[in-house]
């Protein structure tokens, strides 16, 4: 197949360029630009010189369909609104990698990301890209709204009590920390090495635009959810999110109970590794793969419960997840160009 990439000079668009170029099925990798028509993407990535060298196309919607079969959008807010639409009517399939289609309520989206919102014919037609919680919906899909980075950790650690109404609802706290390239690959005040080297920050307090998306997915599993308290951090690393999640359990349960119970859950997913009793992952650990290692444990003296969820923001928290639904969308086998094992150190 063919497949076309809106954004390849992020860092999410690099990743693809990364995972593609292993991917059986993938024959030709066409790059497109919003706005750098005519840059060959050596100039910004010199590491894939020799693998890709097209220059940047513009976006041509009467002729995409003839020079790719989808397309994936690793672009900021706003772009994905313009095109997505356009494209899926020209015939191909979408994979958007921003939060533009994510959130079901355009009031809502205006709100978090303070700019106007896609139309809401298009809003609707795109399905919420976690496959692991929405795989069927994801094969039938023409689009697809990727899910963030950390709505990913936070989602595939809180989904199997959730979903069964094991905790209080109105207790969960997610405690994230997240490497710098979550950020994008624009350079700001928050990521400058001076800034960031040997240092850990907390931003957007209770502003995270990833908020409603957690608690949108939340409702949908138990409508008792209202809001969440979630809570990122910067730490002076490249790629990594943990995120640390306390909830408090409506019954006692057992550690053998609550972790069968996530064995259970995920018995059948590629990408989800459940730890052993007192075994708890760390970020280095998924680094570079499409891995969400889980830990958990219940605190009898407490009541509540911590799990610790980490993924690679850049694969599964984007464009290794991406690929996920590439292959559900196309019929392969759901780990094709995928199954890396983490690199350590």
């Amino acid at each position: 197949m063919r497949v076309g990439i809106i954004g390849a000079t992020g860092y999410g668009g690099a990743e693809l360029l990364r995972l593609l170029n292993q991917h059986p099925h993938v024959q030709e990798v066409v790059l497109y630009t919003s706005s750098k028509e005519g840059m060959n993407i050596q100039e910004s990535y010199p590491h894939v010189s020799d693998i890709y060298t097209q220059t940047l196309k513009s976006i041509n919607v009467t002729t995409i369909k003839d020079e790719v079969d989808m397309v994936f959008l690793a672009t900021p807010p706003g772009v994905s609104a313009e095109w997505s639409g356009q494209i899926a009517e020209a015939g191909c399939k979408v994979i958007d990698l921003s939060g533009d289609l994510r959130l079901q309520n355009p009031d809502v989206y205006e709100k978090w990301y303070k700019r106007e919102a896609a139309p809401l014919a298009l809003i609707k037609d795109a399905v919420y890209g976690l496959p692991e919680w929405n795989r069927e919906a994801i094969k039938k899909a023409q689009i697809i709204s990727n899910p963030g980075c950390y709505p990913t950790a936070t989602l595939l650690g809180l989904a199997p009590l959730v979903k069964n109404k094991l905790i209080d609802v109105e207790s969960i706290i997610i405690d994230a920390k997240s490497g710098t390239s979550g950020a994008g690959r624009s350079p700001s005040a928050i990521t400058h090495f001076s800034e960031m080297n040997e240092n850990f920050k907390i931003y957007q307090i209770n502003q995270h635009k990833h908020i409603p998306e957690i608690e949108q997915t939340l409702q949908e599993w138990d409508e008792k959810v209202e809001t969440i308290t979630f809570q990122p951090h910067l730490v002076p690393m490249v790629r990594g999110i943990m995120a640390t999640i306390y909830a408090k359990a409506k019954q006692p349960i057992s550690e053998e109970m609550l972790r069968h119970l996530y064995k259970e859950a995920y018995k059948n997913e590629p990408f989800v590794r459940i730890r052993p009793e007192g075994a708890y992952p760390a970020t280095k650990e998924v680094y570079g793969s499409n891995y969400c290692d889980i830990g958990l444990t219940y605190d009898e003296r407490t009541g509540r419960i911590t799990i610790v969820s980490v993924i690679d923001n850049v694969v599964k928290g984007a464009s290794g997840q991406a690929i996920q639904n590439l292959n559900l969308m196309h019929g392969f086998e759901e780990s094709t160009g995928l199954s890396l094992v983490p690199m350590y150190p």
